[in-house]
């Protein structure tokens, strides 16, 4: 199975980015992939940037993920 996380772009650097994920995380990304610009949001997968989200599909995306997240919290 393959995940990729969505994560709003900081700053972008020749060909890499900086990705906000929240709660503090923050990485680098290559962009080569994606035609993406500062303040964007991306769906990063592996290190790489496969694709531009709109704010609501990220946004949407990033609560499912804490949904997630706080379920597997209770099942430890």
């Amino acid at each position: 199975m393959c995940l990729a996380i969505p994560g709003k772009i900081l700053e972008i650097t020749d060909n890499i980015a900086k990705v906000d994920f929240g709660y503090g995380a923050t990485r680098d990304v290559d962009v080569t992939l994606v035609d993406a610009e500062e303040g964007q949001y991306v769906l990063v997968h592996v290190g790489y940037a496969i694709q531009v989200l709109d704010q609501e599909e990220a946004e949407e995306t990033l609560n499912l993920w804490r949904e997630i997240l706080e379920l597997e919290e209770y099942d430890l």
